[in-house]
C-alpha cells in the first residue's frame, strides 16, 4: 500500500494494492511545508470493489470461531509494539504533532486493540432458564456485515483503531477511509494487520475526499457507518447514511470549557491547561478552548499561564525539545490566523498572539491567549481547532456551568478545584458527556466509551468500550421449547 521509494499510497483492496485509482494528490511534511508523499484518490468504482471485496470476506469472516477471529488481533498487537517508534515518527512527520505526543497516541490506538482482543467474553448474550414453563430464552450477538469507518486528520492512529479492531473481532469485515491529509500512518497499521496473518478482504483501505465518502455513504452492502470529525460533515455523514438505512455513530466538533475555582491548585492547573489547550497544537476534538477563571483566581492564574506561554518552544514536530509543532497543512494554519485576526477585531485582548513570530517554512502559529472574550464573540462560539484560548471570566460556579450548558457543543469539560462539593456539583449539573476533575483531558481509556453529547455527536451508540460491540453487532433473542 506505501512505496517506500517514490512514497505512493494507494488503496488496499483484498488484500492487495489496487493501481486502478484516480489522481494522486500531494501529502506534506508540515514541519517543513516539503511533499513527502502522493495518495492516490479512489474513484466511486474502486469504493465498490473494495465494498464488494469486504462483502465477500464477510461470508466467510462472521462463520469464523470468535476465538479463532482475535488471534490476529494479538499478532497486530504485538506488531504495533515492535514498530512503536516508526509509526510514531511517520505520524508526526505528516502531522506535525510533536514525537512524545505521537508516541502516546500509537500507545492509545495499542491499547483500542488489547480490548479488542477480549471480544470472547465482550459479545456474549445473556439468557435465563424458565421464562415460562418448559421455555428457556437467551440472546445472542452476530456481526452486521461489511461497515466502514471515516477518520480525520487530527489521529491518524488512534481514531481508525477506535473503529476496526473492534468490528473486526465482532465478525463483520470493514473499509476504511482515513484523512486524505494523513495517509501514512492508517496506511501502515493496515499492512501490520495483513502481517499478522488477517484474511484478505476483512479489512480493506480506500483514499480520497467528498466522492470516497459519498460513494461508502450509498453503497448498499454498507450496513454502518463510523465517523469522526467536524460538526458539519457529522449532520451530512449521520443525515446521509442514516437515510439509506444505516447504523451512523457520528463524532462531531467541540468548544471544550476549562473551569478554575478559586481553590484551585494553580501550579497544576496552568500545567494541566497548557497541555489541553496547545498540546497537538490545539488540533484534538478534546481540548481546551476556553478558560473560565471564577472570582479572584483570574488574574494568578493568568499571569502564571502568560510565563508558561513566553517559555514555550514550537518548531519542527521531530525535533528533541519542542512543545508544540506545525499545524495540519496551510489551509488550516491560515484558517486559524483568520480566528485570531477575528478576535482582535471583535474586541477581545491578546494576552499573546500566535501570529507573531510564526516563521519558517512549516505551518507554525504560537500559543494564542485573548482576555475579556465575551459570549457573543466568533472565538467564544466556533471551534477553531488550533492553539487557541479564550479567558471568559464569571463569578461564581453557578455562571460557569450555566455558561459551560449555553454551548451547543458537549464534548468534554473540566473543574479545577480542591473542593469536592463544587466537583461534585459541576459533575452533576454540567450537560457534557465527557467531564474531567483536575485532568489535562478527560479522555477515556479504551474499555469506557467516548461520550459525546449534543453536537458533537450524532447516532446512539459511542465509540469504543462496550458501546463499539453493541454498535457493531445486531442482538437476536431466542425463545425455545422442547417436547
Amino acid at each position: 500500500m506505501v512505496n517506500t521509494e517514490t512514497m505512493n499510497v494507494a488503496s488496499l483492496i483484498d488484500g492487495k494494492v489496487d493501481a486502478r485509482s484516480g489522481a494522486a494528490q500531494p501529502v506534506t511534511n508540515p514541519s517543513t511545508g516539503d511533499v513527502i508523499a502522493h495518495v492516490s484518490y479512489a474513484t466511486a468504482a474502486e469504493v465498490d470493489r473494495a465494498v464488494r471485496a469486504a462483502h465477500e470476506a464477510f461470508l466467510t469472516w462472521r462463520d469464523v470461531p470468535v476465538v479463532d477471529r482475535v488471534q490476529p488481533l494479538y499478532r497486530f498487537k504485538d506488531l504495533l509494539d515492535k514498530h512503536h517508534a516508526e509509526l510514531s515518527h511517520t505520524l508526526s512527520t505528516e502531522n506535525g504533532k510533536t514525537l512524545d505526543d505521537a508516541k502516546a497516541e500509537v500507545r492509545r490506538a495499542i491499547q483500542m486493540v488489547e480490548v479488542a482482543c477480549g471480544m470472547p467474553s465482550l459479545m456474549m448474550g445473556e439468557s435465563l432458564e424458565n421464562v415460562a414453563r418448559g421455555i428457556d430464552c437467551h440472546t445472542i450477538r452476530q456481526p452486521l456485515g461489511v461497515v466502514a469507518g471515516i477518520t480525520p486528520f487530527n489521529f491518524p492512529s488512534m481514531v481508525p483503531m477506535w473503529m476496526y479492531p473492534f468490528a473486526i473481532a465482532c465478525g463483520n469485515t470493514f473499509v476504511l477511509k482515513p484523512s486524505e491529509k494523513v495517509p501514512l500512518s492508517p496506511a501502515r497499521a493496515a499492512e501490520l494487520f495483513h502481517d499478522a496473518g488477517l484474511p484478505p478482504g476483512v479489512l480493506n483501505v480506500v483514499h480520497g475526499d467528498k466522492a470516497a465518502v459519498d460513494a461508502l455513504l450509498l453503497h448498499p452492502l454498507v450496513k454502518a457507518v463510523s465517523f469522526v470529525g467536524s460538526t458539519p460533515v457529522a449532520k451530512y455523514i449521520y443525515s446521509t447514511a442514516a437515510a439509506q438505512g444505516k447504523r451512523v455513530q457520528a463524532l462531531g466538533g467541540a468548544k471544550n470549557h476549562l473551569v478554575v475555582m478559586p481553590d484551585a491548585n494553580i501550579e497544576k492547573s496552568v500545567e494541566a491547561i497548557m497541555s489541553s489547550a496547545f498540546g497537538a497544537a490545539g488540533e484534538r476534538c478534546l481540548a481546551g478552548s476556553v478558560l473560565v477563571p471564577v472570582g479572584a483566581v483570574a488574574e494568578p492564574l493568568l499571569t502564571a499561564l502568560m510565563a508558561r506561554c513566553r517559555g514555550m518552544k514550537v518548531g519542527p514536530a521531530t525535533e528533541p525539545g519542542v512543545d508544540m509543532g506545525p499545524l495540519v497543512t496551510a489551509a488550516h494554519r491560515d484558517r486559524v490566523a483568520g480566528y485570531i485576526e477575528k478576535g482582535v477585531a471583535e474586541g477581545a485582548k491578546p494576552l499573546c498572539d500566535g501570529r507573531e513570530g510564526a516563521g519558517g517554512d512549516g505551518f507554525y502559529l504560537g500559543p494564542t491567549v485573548f482576555d475579556h472574550v465575551d459570549p457573543s464573540m466568533t472565538i467564544a462560539r466556533e471551534e477553531i481547532f488550533g492553539p487557541v484560548l479564550s479567558v471568559m471570566r464569571v463569578k461564581t460556579l453557578d455562571e460557569a456551568i450555566a455558561l459551560v450548558n449555553t454551548s451547543p457543543f458537549g464534548n468534554t469539560t473540566t473543574i479545577y478545584t480542591s473542593d469536592g462539593k463544587s466537583a461534585r456539583e459541576f459533575c452533576s449539573r454540567i450537560e457534557v458527556g465527557m467531564v474531567g476533575v483536575n485532568m489535562a483531558v478527560a479522555a477515556p481509556m479504551a474499555f469506557f466509551p467516548f461520550t459525546g453529547w449534543k453536537a458533537s455527536f450524532f447516532g446512539d451508540l459511542h465509540a469504543h468500550g462496550k458501546d463499539a460491540v453493541w454498535f457493531y453487532t445486531e442482538q437476536k433473542t431466542i425463545m425455545t421449547r422442547w417436547f
